[in-house]
């Protein structure tokens, strides 16, 4: 139901030790750096969505001249419902109409997002944290 729809070398995670039968995350999410918790286990479900997320890896050249940010294209998410569900994330300041998700501990991100528009969807993408 909830299987591996693409190899790891795509970056892709084995959702079926990660998601339980009625949709929810059977693991701790943590942060990839720290190690901080930001789920606990059957707080979250998993939900498809395309979202572009900034890259979360540094570059290795500047481009401030064209102005545009490296994104990873990411379709499986945690979607959570109430802020006040997460054990410890951040929020950026607006960018337009979204806030994006990071570690409130060691700050790395972003590793999820939120549109201002919908007040009960939070997205945390299973591609930039862990789970134990």
């Amino acid at each position: 139901m909830y299987s591996k729809k693409c190899s790891p070398s795509e970056g892709c995670v084995d959702r079926s030790t990660l998601v339980s039968e009625d949709g929810k995350n059977i693991k701790s999410v943590l942060c990839q750096r720290c190690g901080s918790k930001v789920l606990c286990p059957g707080m979250a479900v998993f939900a498809e969505k395309e979202l572009f997320l900034p890259s979360m890896r540094k570059k290795t050249t500047i481009t401030q001249s064209q102005g545009s940010v490296d994104r990873d294209k990411l379709t499986a998410h945690w979607l959570v419902d109430d802020m006040y569900t997460f054990e410890n994330v951040g929020f950026t300041k607006d960018v337009g109409r979204i806030k994006y998700l990071i570690c409130a501990d060691c700050e790395i991100g972003p590793i999820g997002w939120h549109c201002l528009d919908d007040k009960k969807s939070f997205y945390v993408a299973l591609e930039r944290v862990n789970h134990a």
